[in-house]
């Protein structure tokens, strides 16, 4: 999901309120072995439902889009996708639950993060101040280092893929982008869109090189300027996605609004042009000094107190989201359901 903009259906991807929208007359009761309770947003590779376990445990649901399944190799990438996001420590991810790689169409089930993005923090509340953000730097060196640990390459790291919580950092949607990587190449090259986040690329993906762990070092540094200033260190002023994405592969970042010189400087190396030459993310935690720097979570409140108050008011919503009666369900349709009898076949994190 990616907050504040709309894919082809028209649809709004997620709003600054971090808000649960209803379900429409077009969207099953059901997924798998879970009731939906409402929506959390859509985006050009899926739409995401808030839903509920027969045990009452509340999860995300991303379902995939039918476009993107026509890759005749995508199941089994998808397959092994969830299998690698099963090793990923659940400190700083989602944990996948369940998942229908098989199923029409594909869907993946993970832990509810009750949090708000980074986007909808920044939009609504603005710039984090110096000491959140340097338990955010921390967060998402951590979280990628658990990511890579497990042999997955995010590669579609940006703010709203970033939720904060009164807990700390938790890096999501990482399963599911490199099992599309190979379908959206291929969209890309029939339909000539672009697909992605041009401001969050770095240059070897610009160039349509293979896209490492270094890869995800520099939308690192793409996404705490963005916690800094609100802004992108490539693109300002640039009329379209194709001049933003020369600048990221032709021109240096504009830092000027990042005012903690320790940040600035670990910015400063995230956003090297040569992948060969930025540091790794094992590399950019050993030099990290400081608070908010080597421990396994912030500890104390990191966040501002109107961005708390924020999550409070969010969690009350949440509790207030209401199971749809029989009745409302009884004539919508559900996607891949199980027999009552046969126990979901849970992923364990």
């Amino acid at each position: 999901m990616s907050g504040g903009n709309e894919d082809g259906r028209g649809e709004r991807e997620d709003d600054v309120d971090g808000g649960i929208t209803p379900l429409t007359a077009f969207d099953p009761a059901r997924i798998g072995p879970y009731l939906l309770l409402g929506r959390l947003g859509a985006g050009g590779m899926g739409r995401v439902f808030l839903a509920r376990s027969d045990s009452g445990r509340t999860v995300a649901v991303k379902v995939v889009h039918e476009e993107h399944v026509s890759d005749a190799q995508f199941r089994a990438r998808f397959r092994r996708e969830i299998e690698a996001a099963r090793r990923v420590d659940e400190r700083y991810t989602a944990p996948v639950l369940d998942a229908g790689p098989d199923e029409e169409p594909p869907w993946v089930a993970t832990g509810y993060v009750p949090g708000l993005s980074l986007e909808q923090v920044v939009r609504r509340h603005g710039p984090l101040p110096a000491a959140s953000l340097r338990h955010l730097a921390d967060g998402l060196l951590r979280a990628l280092k658990d990511i890579h640990d497990a042999g997955i390459v995010h590669r579609d790291l940006k703010p709203s893929n970033v939720m904060l919580t009164v807990d700390g950092v938790k890096v999501i949607d990482f399963g599911i982008a490199r099992a599309l990587d190979a379908s959206v190449e291929s969209l890309l090259t029939s339909t000539g869109m672009v697909i992605g986040s041009p401001g969050f690329m770095s240059p070897e993906q610009i160039r349509g090189e293979s896209a490492g762990p270094r890869s995800d070092v520099f939308t690192v540094g793409c996404v705490l300027t963005y916690a800094a200033t609100g802004g992108m260190p490539f693109g300002r002023g640039a009329s379209n996605q194709h001049a933003v994405m020369y600048q990221i592969v032709q021109e240096e970042p504009d830092l000027r609004g990042v005012e903690d010189p320790d940040l600035r400087a670990l910015i400063a190396r995230c956003l090297t042009k040569e992948a060969e030459r930025r540091p790794d993310v094992d590399a950019l935690l050993a030099d990290r000094t400081g608070p908010g720097a080597g421990s396994k979570g912030p500890g104390r409140a990191w966040l501002p107190a109107d961005v708390v108050a924020h999550l409070a008011q969010q969690a009350a919503r949440l509790l207030d989201a209401e199971v749809p009666s029989r009745e409302d369900t009884a004539d919508r349709p559900t996607v891949g359901l199980r027999p009552q009898a046969e126990p979901p076949v849970a992923v364990q994190a």
